[in-house]
C-alpha cells in the first residue's frame, strides 16, 4: 500500500503558478492521498471548489474533507451558500467506512497570523485489518502553540476506541440500523501532514519518544514511529521545506509503533514542483 503526505499550498507551485493538475500528477499512484492546505472559494485560487476539482481528477478515489477555517463568502447568494475554507483532505482507493473532524487548539493574535487548524480522520479496512488515518497540520507560529495541538493529537488516537464509532451502541429497533455495517475503530493510527517543527524539537519527542541515552528512541508500545527513521534514513535528513530559506523536515508520517513491522519504504519526492513543500512517500506491505 502507497501513501502520500503532501501540504500543497493551495497549488501554487515554486513558479507561482497555481495549477491543481500538476498537484494531481505528483500524487497519482498512492493508494491513499493526505493533502492540505486545500482551498475553496478563495480570490486567491480564482474562487473556485479545489475540493471538487481535485476529487473531479481523481474519480477512482473516495474522499473526506475538513475545513479549520470556515468563513461566509462575500459573493455567495443565499441558494449557494459558499463557504470560503481552507483545510485538509484525505483521498482513498478504499471505502472510507467514517470520518471525523477535530479542531485543534488555537490561541488569538493581534501580531503573527494565526490560523484555525484542524485534523481530518479517515477510517478503512485492508482485508481484516483496520486503520484511522489523519491529515493534519500543525500552527506555525511557535512550539508553545504547537504542544497544545500535538496533545490534543495524542489524546485522539488513545481517546479513539473509548469514544467508539460516529455511531454505536445497540441499534435495535433505530432508524440508523439500516446505515450502519460495523462499529470497529481501530487501536492502530496513521497521521500524516505539515507539523511545522523539525527533528530536533519537543513537539517531535513528544509525539516519537525522547531520545535514550545508549541510542535510539524510547516508543511507547502504544505510541507512533517515524516512517522515514524507521525505513533507515537518518533523522535531519529528507527535508520537505525550508524555514527561513534553510531546508527543513517540517512533514511526518507517524505509525501506530504496533504496526511498524508493516512499513517498507518511505522518501520525499524533491522533483515536484507543485507546492513550497515535498511530497512524503510510504510504503507499507500487509500481505
Amino acid at each position: 500500500m502507497k501513501l502520500v503526505s503532501y501540504n500543497i499550498q493551495y497549488g501554487k507551485g515554486q513558479d507561482d503558478v497555481v495549477d491543481l493538475g500538476r498537484i494531481v500528477r505528483e500524487v497519482e499512484g498512492a493508494d491513499i492521498i493526505a493533502l492540505q492546505e486545500v482551498d475553496r472559494f478563495w480570490p486567491r485560487t480564482n474562487m473556485v471548489d479545489q475540493v471538487e476539482l481535485i476529487a473531479q481528477q481523481l474519480p477512482d478515489y473516495y474522499w473526506v474533507y475538513g475545513a479549520g477555517v470556515d468563513l461566509h463568502c462575500d459573493n455567495s447568494p443565499p441558494t449557494e451558500n459558499w463557504r470560503r475554507q481552507f483545510g485538509n483532505m484525505i483521498l482513498s482507493r478504499y471505502p472510507i467506512e467514517s470520518s471525523r473532524h477535530h479542531l485543534l487548539p488555537k490561541l488569538g493574535s493581534i501580531g503573527p497570523l494565526s490560523i484555525q487548524r484542524s485534523a481530518i480522520e479517515a477510517s478503512v479496512k485492508l482485508s481484516s485489518l483496520w486503520l484511522r488515518v489523519y491529515s493534519v497540520h500543525l500552527t506555525h507560529l511557535s512550539a508553545e502553540t504547537r504542544m497544545p495541538q500535538i496533545n490534543r493529537l495524542i489524546d485522539i488516537h488513545n481517546s479513539a476506541e473509548v469514544e467508539g464509532f460516529p455511531v454505536n451502541g445497540n441499534l435495535d429497533g433505530f432508524d440508523w440500523q439500516d446505515g450502519v455495517d460495523e462499529q470497529v475503530v481501530s487501536p492502530h493510527s496513521i497521521i500524516m501532514g505539515d507539523f511545522n517543527c523539525q527533528p530536533d524539537s519537543l513537539e517531535y519527542n513528544t509525539m516519537t519518544g525522547p531520545k535514550c541515552d545508549y541510542g535510539g528512541r524510547i516508543i511507547s508500545p502504544k505510541g507512533f514511529v517515524d516512517a522515514w527513521t524507521e525505513t533507515g534514513n537518518d533523522e535531519a535528513s529528507g527535508h520537505t521545506s525550508d524555514v527561513h530559506n534553510i531546508p527543513a523536515r517540517l512533514d511526518y508520517c507517524l505509525i501506530s509503533s504496533a504496526i511498524r513491522s508493516y512499513i517498507t519504504h518511505c522518501r520525499v519526492d524533491s522533483n515536484a514542483r507543485g507546492s513550497d513543500h515535498f511530497p512524503l512517500w510510504v510504503e507499507l506491505d500487509f500481505d
